[in-house]
């Protein structure tokens, strides 16, 4: 088990739908666990995640739905996310910033072949590359 982690407090209750398309977009990505709160469960709404564990690229991550918060994610902390081709960098670009917001476009830049920073629509940040 990693002794660090990043671990997302989802406040919109879409975790599970957030870590879906997460893991769908790139290679060696999988929810490795997935607990969902019950009718029993006096802290959330049955059916919402719990506690999650996935990994992105190899990497492992914890989410959940939270309640009760009122804050959000933010840009000053984003996912740098190094891609292994072209069209893995295109369809990460095309899936994250649908419904979100684009921060630099894609597109060639001085220190990548391809590269983008978008805010997916559950608000977190992604710093996509592909360097070629």
């Amino acid at each position: 088990m990693n002794k660090v982690m990043t671990y997302f407090l989802f406040t919109n209750e879409r975790a599970e739908e957030a870590i879906n398309l997460y893991t769908s977009l790139f290679d060696n990505s999988k929810i490795e666990s997935m607990v969902f709160h019950d009718e029993e469960s006096a802290s959330g709404t049955p059916g919402k995640v719990l506690n999650c564990v996935f990994t992105l690229k190899g990497v492992l991550f914890r989410a959940m739905d939270s309640f009760g918060h009122s804050f959000s994610f933010n840009p000053s902390i984003s996912l740098y996310i190094n891609c292994d081709s072209e069209t893995e960098v295109d369809k990460a670009f095309a899936a994250l910033s649908s419904e979100g917001q684009v921060l630099m476009e894609l597109g060639e830049y001085p220190f990548a072949k391809k590269f983008a920073w978008v805010q997916d629509k559950f608000g977190i940040s992604w710093q996509l590359v592909f360097s070629g």
